[in-house]
């Protein structure tokens, strides 16, 4: 994706793959909840003639680059344009044309007549296999949504939120079913004293499953309370939770995004934090360390070669490489 691609996209519609809808509609002008940060009442305007944004809050605005530079606090261009466009395959460039704002949102919605179920589908647990997952553990966390998108059935494996959204995924397809938030897990009984905070829910279940494999006598699921972001750009709404743990561990990705919330959390929160992704520094995240997927492995192997690698993987317990659970 190019930057001038990248401007021609709609910011509203963007917004809205990340579970973001407008509040209310004057004129020309999208008012949101800010997406940078907790607020109660909208201040963050989209003018969808110009396909801008600006947040009265923090007194900054610009085009959809500017706005994905605060959401993952990185100035890298490159880094910023290849989020966006994982983010936004489906979405149609910008143009001139008037969003509809009666009946439905902005768009049209992406998910009709919503129906969520027991995860059952065995081609969703195919899945979860194929990405290491301990597929009992899913279940315990995750829901089958079933829903319709421009008339055809879906169906995908839905992570709720505290808001009451999910977080979306199948073999093909990734997004949220707004409101946009984080998750928090929280142990019954006497509060524990660490809090261990991951990016998305694929690493919250590949810790879960390590931790399992481990410990197949005493799976300690207990020890700690779980924050999932959902998304590098939900920090914010993190923090004020977290200043209520002495220990934080954080399972975030080992790129910028990751990297940066990493420090900005030891900024605040100093030796509370610890950054847990040392353990598999030469992975992408916990998940691709789960499969055994270096980054230095090539991103696209040859198709018989990933089965039976996969294969091994779903029969196999993980190398040991030093990950302290």
């Amino acid at each position: 994706m190019t930057i001038q691609e990248a401007k021609r996209i709609r910011i509203a519609e963007y917004l809205q793959t990340l579970g973001y809808t407008p509040v209310k509609k004057q004129g020309n002008s999208l008012w949101y909840k800010s997406p940078l940060r907790e607020e109660t009442e909208a201040s963050f305007k989209v003018n969808t003639e110009l396909n801008q944004w600006y947040d009265f809050g923090i007194g900054k605005g610009g085009n959809i680059i500017a706005l994905a530079s605060e959401l993952y606090r990185s100035d890298n261009v490159p880094y910023l344009l290849e989020r966006i466009a994982k983010q936004t395959p489906h979405l149609h460039i910008a143009s001139h044309t008037p969003f509809s704002f009666g009946r439905q949102s902005v768009s049209e919605p992406m998910y009709r007549h919503l129906q969520v179920t027991e995860l059952s589908s065995p081609a969703l647990l195919s899945y979860l296999q194929e990405r290491g997952i301990n597929t009992e553990l899913a279940k315990r966390v995750c829901r089958e949504l079933r829903f319709e998108n421009k008339g055809k059935p879906y169906f995908a494996i839905g992570f709720p939120n505290m808001a009451g959204g999910y977080e979306v995924r199948n073999r093909y397809f990734k997004g949220c079913v707004a409101p946009k938030d984080i998750t928090y897990i929280r142990q019954k009984g006497e509060q524990p004293t660490t809090c261990y905070l991951f990016e998305g829910f694929m690493d919250y279940l590949s810790f879960l499953t390590i931790r399992v494999r481990k410990n197949l006598q005493y799976p300690r699921l207990t020890m700690q309370d779980y924050i999932i972001l959902n998304s590098v750009s939900n920090l914010a709404k993190a923090e004020g939770i977290l200043a209520d743990y002495s220990q934080i561990g954080c399972f975030l990705d080992n790129d910028t995004a990751g990297r940066t919330a990493c420090e900005h959390l030891r900024a605040r929160f100093g030796k509370r934090i610890s950054d847990k992704s040392i353990h598999y520094s030469e992975y992408k995240d916990l998940n691709d360390y789960l499969c055994g997927k270096p980054l230095s492995q090539s991103a696209e192997p040859m198709k018989q070669e990933r089965q039976v690698q996969s294969a091994r993987r779903m029969m196999q317990p993980p190398k040991k490489r030093g990950l302290k659970m």
